[in-house]
């Protein structure tokens, strides 16, 4: 299905809704300059649409599979990976020390964006590779560095995060993978992991397993849990793949979708392994990568949000149906409209908050800014799970748009909203990203969600003048978010969690409503347009979820497992 890269809109949504100028204007992302930018998303959306798009479809239809113990990946997959490689759209932020292009997480983002929207099935390989890059950048030995991040950089070697067990999903701290030392620095990890996505590919040198695992002196939970590199072979006296580790591929899954990705069952059999970071911090180590790629995932969603806006659209201006006005296809149809309206909307919402988030990360890097950083680790669940939400709301409104239509495989409407619903499990489940929010990203009393709602608020008072009426209902909504932060941070953990995800969709909608007015500010009409649309019939919704939120936890508790039968 054609997929056409939204160049424009990043460039307009960083140079006039998250202030990119403010990283480009930093030491270290000096060279980010808005022609260099403007190269670099042009470039990687040609990828995008003449290479990656093409195969979204081939890896739904042809399965990634495993035979005699080896992976074989769709067709056109391993010259796909190859263009993302050697087009250095791997190593896209990682240190040029090692290879990378340093460029500015914002930037990684939008491109990812692309990536995901084009083939979500492939792009989760590098998505993967990158976030074990960070983590190895920020708590590997150096040997381990210089050994291998030029590989994973360059993307001859790939990555994997190895965290979940059959009896350990969300609770990471049950695992019971075991890492005995070898004597020689290295360990011996045996155990098995599931849901391992690209647990292996047939055309990369060597895969690089990040596993989670438990010294014998470590403690029970999440505390006594250490992170070893396992490489799938061991690399030689040169760094070339050598001998093969002790490890396997039990099994793929079968998937509802993403079936292109190779989502493996792993089994570690006493594999030599190299610790990463310190003994039991291994869990500091991996929430590097999780928050590296928590982001990434919600800009998957985002892209196929965008995707499945444009098959919406293509198909709405096309079909005649009925006695609608204009050219008689269904886009005239009010119904039809609104669908559409809201899909952009929701999307152009999702994806400013996804590259604020990724701008805050930049600061945060470039200034060492405290409250930079404290920015982005409160936008961070909130970027995953509302850029989720919105891919799976998008994608559904989609196959709605096609009608009959989208209920047919043929059309690739319901590709997307397969393959966009794992997005709000992986990487933590929402339910999880919303009691992150409310629980360790309230522990500041509030703090990073107040400056957030006071930027939101001037810039309402900033546009009282030209809009009055797009900035009132913004500055109100802003103001009933922030008294429920009052009211959130006054109750005990029960009731926190109790409202937490209505909390964090809330908080959305309201940045939300701020994005589309900061665009209508520095937009044409159809910016304005758009910013109508959602500040009057999608803002309001915040309302809603606040009245939940205020429910408290006596209407959810109340219900014991008898209630929830027939």
């Amino acid at each position: 299905m054609p997929y056409t890269s939204p160049v424009d809109d990043f460039r307009f949504i960083l140079d006039h809704v998250v202030g990119f100028d403010a990283v480009a204007a930093t030491e270290r992302y000096a060279e980010a300059t808005p022609d260099m930018v403007s190269a670099i998303l042009t470039e990687a959306g040609k990828m995008c649409d003449s290479v990656l798009a093409p195969l979204n479809r081939a890896g739904d239809l042809t399965p990634a599979k495993l035979e005699n113990g080896v992976v074989r990946t769709s067709p056109g997959y391993a010259e796909g990976y190859r263009a993302i490689a050697d087009g250095g759209w791997v190593g896209m932020a990682a240190d040029p020390e090692h290879g990378g292009m340093g460029l500015p997480m914002t930037v990684t983002t939008a491109v990812n964006e692309m990536m995901g929207g084009a083939c979500l099935a492939l792009q989760l390989n590098p998505l993967m590779t990158q976030a074990e890059i960070e983590a190895l950048e920020h708590h590997a030995s150096p040997e381990l560095q210089a050994l291998y991040l030029p590989k994973l950089v360059s993307g001859e070697w790939c990555g994997t995060m190895n965290l979940t067990e059959p009896q350990a999903g969300s609770d990471v701290g049950a695992l019971r993978t075991k890492a005995e030392p070898k004597g020689d620095g290295t360990y011996a990890i045996s155990g098995q992991k599931i849901y391992i996505t690209w647990g292996d590919n047939d055309f990369s040198d060597n895969v690089v397993h990040m596993v989670l695992a438990r010294l014998p002196d470590g403690a029970p939970g999440t505390k006594g849990i250490s992170l070893f590199l396992v490489p799938k072979y061991i690399p030689d006296a040169d760094g070339k793949p050598g001998e093969a580790n002790s490890l396997r591929v039990v099994s793929l899954e079968h998937k509802m979708g993403i079936h292109g990705s190779p989502t493996a069952v792993m089994e570690y059999d006493g594999a030599t392994g190299w610790l990463v970071g310190e003994p039991h911090a291994g869990m500091a180590a991996m929430f590097t990568m999780m928050n590296n790629a928590r982001l990434g995932v919600g800009g998957q969603a985002i892209g196929v949000a965008e995707a499945a806006t444009q098959a919406a659209l293509a198909y709405a201006m096309d079909r005649k149906q009925g006695k609608a006005g204009g050219s008689g296809a269904i886009v005239e149809h009010a119904d039809v409209r609104g669908m559409l309206a809201r899909m952009r909307a929701e999307t152009f919402a999702a994806r400013a908050i996804a590259l604020a988030c990724a701008r805050a990360m930049d600061m945060g890097r470039a200034d060492d800014s405290s409250a930079a950083r404290a920015r982005a680790a409160f936008l961070t669940p909130i970027a995953k799970a509302y850029g989720t939400e919105t891919g799976i709301s998008v994608a559904d409104l989609g196959i709605q748009v096609h009608g009959g239509m989208g209920f047919i495989e043929e059309t690739g409407a319901a590709q997307f909203l397969r393959d966009v619903r794992i997005t709000a499990i992986y990487e933590g489940t929402n339910g999880i990203q919303a009691m992150d929010l409310v629980g360790r990203k309230l522990m500041d009393g509030g703090e990073a969600a107040f400056a957030l709602l006071d930027e939101i608020e001037a810039g309402a008072e900033a546009a009282r003048g030209s809009l009055p009426d797009l900035a009132e209902p913004v500055w109100q909504a802003a103001e009933a978010l922030r008294e429920a932060t009052d009211w959130l941070l006054a109750r005990d953990p029960a009731e926190r969690f109790a409202g937490a995800l209505a909390y964090l969709r809330a908080f959305a909608r309201v940045l939300g409503g701020h994005m589309h007015l900061r665009a209508a500010m520095a937009g044409d009409g159809k910016r304005k347009r758009l910013a109508a649309f959602y500040i009057a019939r999608m803002l309001p919704e915040h309302a809603a979820h606040l009245a939940a939120l205020r429910a408290g936890a006596g209407s959810v508790m109340a219900l014991g497992a008898e209630d929830l039968g027939v």
